[in-house]
């Protein structure tokens, strides 16, 4: 009996969550890079007025749609820094919405580096997340990744 109560004094403690520290350059930017598909955005974040620029045009711009524009600003949305933050980023390869998802995953990645207290909404919220899904790739004997050819019995 003197066992059992010795192995519950041994109980171990909780190990501790890790601490995060900001990132920051001599001009004061966090930077990240985000990808979805494969498109890869490459994301500065400054304090400023909340001027987005995606490969130097304005967001207006280059994402046209508004449903791709609030995709971007979801991460500043969720941690309420709408139009404190500066952010200038260069995205290519993928489409306009894998180019997109990519700028919110920077994005998102960036606001850690510069607030790292922001980690947990951001990460409840699945921005932090890499979308891992890729375009499968076409198989030999078959017409796309997965369609087969029609077949004919005669």
């Amino acid at each position: 009996m003197s066992q059992m109560e010795g192995l519950a004094s041994l109980k171990a403690a909780a190990p501790e969550a890790p601490k995060y520290e900001k990132k920051v350059d001599k001009q004061g930017r966090a930077y990240a890079t985000g990808k979805r598909k494969n498109a890869v955005a490459r994301v500065w974040l400054k304090p400023g007025s909340g001027k987005i620029t995606v490969n130097e045009r304005a967001v207006e711009v280059f994402f046209a749609r508004p449903v791709l524009r609030m995709l971007i600003q979801q991460p500043l949305v969720t941690a309420n820094r709408a139009g404190q933050f500066d952010v200038i980023c260069t995205v290519s390869g993928g489409g306009l919405s894998g180019q997109a998802g990519a700028v919110r995953h920077g994005l998102s990645k960036a606001l850690t580096n510069y607030e790292p207290e922001l980690r947990g909404a951001l990460k409840k919220a699945g921005f932090l997340t890499r979308d891992s899904r890729v375009v499968e790739r076409k198989k030999y004997g078959h017409k796309k990744a997965r369609r087969s050819f029609q077949f004919s019995k005669r």
